[in-house]
């Protein structure tokens, strides 16, 4: 057998292997990015697009229990990483997590699908919902903005690191993303919590 097809036949047993052990996932990268097609979920209509003004208000919430999951990127879940499900964005995206009641905001790569519930827009890992200063209430009323993040701190988070630490919202600011977020309820455009 000559080397490079014993190489051939040890790489195709090594891929095998990994397959039968749960490890045929995805590498962590950012290419190439994912879209995907429209798809349903309990009666309800997803439609995935590329979105780059994409600023929301709702409601966060966090999962952390599906460790070794498959995402829907088809990379490994890690529930202490700092990552998190969005319904429609483009998979991976990066986005700001503003948490309204202090001011807090991480920066959050996404590479899964969720919250079904209404009026969640996002669903945080364990990890990010400890970086938040949520995990203990379970969730919490939020801004999420896309962001085009430096290559630093995008490399961070693609090895389960914290991107550095983003600047806290002001007292004006917030007071006015807060009145944006009451609105929203009473308007009936947010469920509430």
């Amino acid at each position: 057998m000559t080397y490079r097809r014993s190489a051939i036949v040890a790489a195709a047993a090594g891929l095998a292997l990994s397959a039968c052990s749960g490890g045929n996932y995805r590498p962590v990268a950012d290419y190439p990015v994912k879209i995907g097609n429209p798809y349903r979920v309990a009666g309800e209509t997803y439609v995935p697009k590329i979105d780059p003004d994409y600023d929301v208000l709702g409601y966060a919430s966090w999962y952390g229990n599906e460790s070794g999951d498959r995402t829907a990127n088809g990379e490994k879940f890690r529930p202490d990483w700092i990552t998190a499900a969005n319904k429609t964005l483009p998979l991976p995206t990066y986005v700001e997590v503003t948490a309204l009641d202090t001011g807090k905001t991480i920066l959050v790569r996404i590479n899964d699908r969720g919250p079904f519930r209404p009026g969640r827009v996002i669903d945080l890992s364990r990890g990010a919902a400890e970086a938040l200063s949520i995990r203990q209430q379970g969730y919490a009323r939020v801004r999420v903005k896309r962001v085009e993040p430096p290559e630093k701190d995008r490399e961070r988070l693609r090895k389960g690191k914290e991107a550095r630490e983003r600047p806290r919202e002001s007292d004006c600011a917030l007071q006015s993303l807060r009145a944006q977020f009451a609105a929203g309820i009473r308007d009936g455009l947010i469920p509430p919590g």
